[in-house]
């Protein structure tokens, strides 16, 4: 390689935030943040890497995608059986990360882990598309399977299974809402001394926001 990993980096210059322009609603602040994200048309700008960690303290992560956000907290859908699910179910504790590298932004979320109704989760499960709803019944997510070919040929069958008939939601699929304690607003600065706002929940609800340095 002509160029080494060490020395690739870049110098972010485009915005800047600061207390008085924060909002001091972090739900808020996200909103504006995630608008300016679908106006600038980023690719899956509800992308966010969810951090997972066992029982016995193992972390993972992978990226999933936001669903729904409001002041109760952050939702995304899953098999409850996959090996995220599993880790939620030892340890409700998790955390997000957006990453919208165009805007030179980052938001981190800390925070646990509940299921979401079984109300909300048919709302969204029937709002899918009809080969979505046959997926979360072929693959039984996070198993090994031996082969493309099983997953294929279990989604044929279920596609007769279910050609004139609704497919139900199946009871291990369904949503999880991150209830959020820390929301960290990251903006890229020149010279590396970016703009970190972190907004922390206190006893009384309400919302304490704090610069950290970069």
């Amino acid at each position: 390689m002509d160029t080494s990993i060490a020395d690739l980096r870049q110098e972010y210059s485009q915005k800047g935030l600061n207390e008085k322009a924060a909002e001091p609603n972090p739900f808020q602040q996200f909103q504006i943040w995630f608008d300016q994200a679908l106006s600038a048309q980023l690719l899956e700008p509800n992308a966010m890497t969810l951090a997972t960690v066992t029982a016995a303290g193992k972390p993972s992560a992978r990226v999933v995608l936001l669903k729904h956000f409001d002041e109760q907290g952050f939702v995304f859908y899953s098999n409850y059986h996959s090996r995220k699910g599993q880790e939620l179910g030892q340890n409700p504790w998790a955390a997000l990360v957006f990453w919208w590298a165009s805007l030179e932004r980052q938001v981190r979320i800390e925070g646990w882990v509940e299921q979401v109704s079984e109300q909300e989760s048919d709302a969204y499960f029937y709002s899918r598309p009809w080969g979505s709803r046959l997926g979360a019944w072929a693959s039984e997510q996070s198993q090994v399977v031996s082969d493309r070919q099983v997953l294929e040929q279990r989604l044929v069958e279920l596609e007769q299974q279910y050609q004139d008939q609704e497919i139900p939601r199946p009871p291990h699929w369904g949503g999880y809402r991150l209830v959020p304690i820390a929301i960290e607003f990251w903006q890229g600065r020149p010279n590396r001394l970016h703009d970190r706002l972190s907004y922390h929940r206190l006893e009384d609800g309400n919302w304490q926001i704090e610069r950290l340095s970069p």
